[in-house]
C-alpha cells in the first residue's frame, strides 16, 4: 500500500496537484460535516463496501479519516476489490489539517 506524509499532502493540495484524484474521506458524516475538504467524496469506512461501485478502479485515490486508521483499513479493502492506485494519508486529516492551517508555512511552499 503507498502512503504519503501529511506534509507533503497538504503541499500537493495547496499547489493545485490533487485536481485529477479522488480524494476519499471515509470519517462519518457527522465528522465530515466538522470539517473537510471541499473536493473531498465522503463514505464512511462501513458503508465503503456497499458503495465501492461508485468508485473507478483506474483513478489514482487517496484516502484519508482522521487520524489514518479507517483509512489504512480502507485502503486495503480496495486493493483486496482490485483498486491498484490507492494512496493511505498517514496521520490522516488532522494532520493535514494542522500544515494547512499554517504551522509550518515554510514547510509546504
Amino acid at each position: 500500500m503507498q502512503r504519503i506524509e501529511p506534509v507533503e499532502f497538504a503541499r500537493k493540495y495547496r499547489n493545485g496537484e490533487l485536481r485529477d484524484v479522488l480524494l476519499l474521506d471515509v470519517r462519518e458524516t457527522e465528522e465530515w460535516e466538522t470539517y473537510r475538504l471541499d473536493e473531498a467524496l465522503n463514505i464512511p469506512l462501513e458503508t465503503l463496501p456497499d458503495n465501492v461501485s461508485r468508485l473507478e478502479p483506474e483513478r489514482l485515490t487517496y484516502v484519508f479519516c482522521a487520524h489514518g486508521v479507517r483509512s489504512q483499513y480502507a485502503c486495503e479493502f480496495l486493493q483486496r476489490s482490485g483498486f491498484e492506485r490507492v494512496v493511505n494519508v498517514n496521520g490522516g486529516l488532522a494532520a493535514v489539517i494542522h500544515y494547512l492551517e499554517g504551522s509550518d508555512r515554510d514547510t509546504l511552499s
